[in-house]
């Protein structure tokens, strides 16, 4: 491909330990797939493949979101189309140029000149609730 890019859906590494107590299990998996973005970007550079992540500013609606904290979790979401067009922006990026980073989907977007993200809540009248790793 002339833009190769792999794009990992994992948080940025943040070691405080709040991130680690009550669910280690599911931390270790998510840093486990970041640890893979920065190794990967390292083996992969010489070769113009782009390694990143992006990970949600606040919490996205998905089957997840809805069967943990239901519709009220839900309602105090954002649409995945927020994650898909990130993954867009990211993905336009020269692969030599762009590689291991950890992403934010609202801070990417607000790179590309968003400044309104009411388009992508779940309800526009609830503020959404901040993701998980992020501080």
């Amino acid at each position: 491909a002339d833009n190769p890019h792999i794009l990992n859906i994992s948080p940025p590494l943040n070691m405080r330990p709040r991130w680690f107590k009550d669910h280690v299990a599911y931390t270790m998996a998510k840093y486990g797939m970041s640890m893979c973005v920065l190794g990967m970007a390292a083996e992969f550079a010489d070769q113009g493949l782009a390694v990143n992540a992006l990970w949600p500013q606040t919490m996205i609606a998905t089957a997840a979101v809805d069967m943990l904290g239901g519709d009220a979790a839900l309602r105090r979401s954002r649409t995945p189309e927020i994650m898909a067009d990130a993954a867009y922006a990211i993905l336009c990026r020269d692969s030599r140029a762009a590689t291991g980073n950890f992403y934010v989907d609202e801070a990417v977007l607000r790179e590309t000149g968003v400044s309104d993200f009411s388009r992508y809540a779940v309800d526009p009248a609830l503020e959404p609730v901040q993701d998980y790793f992020l501080e």
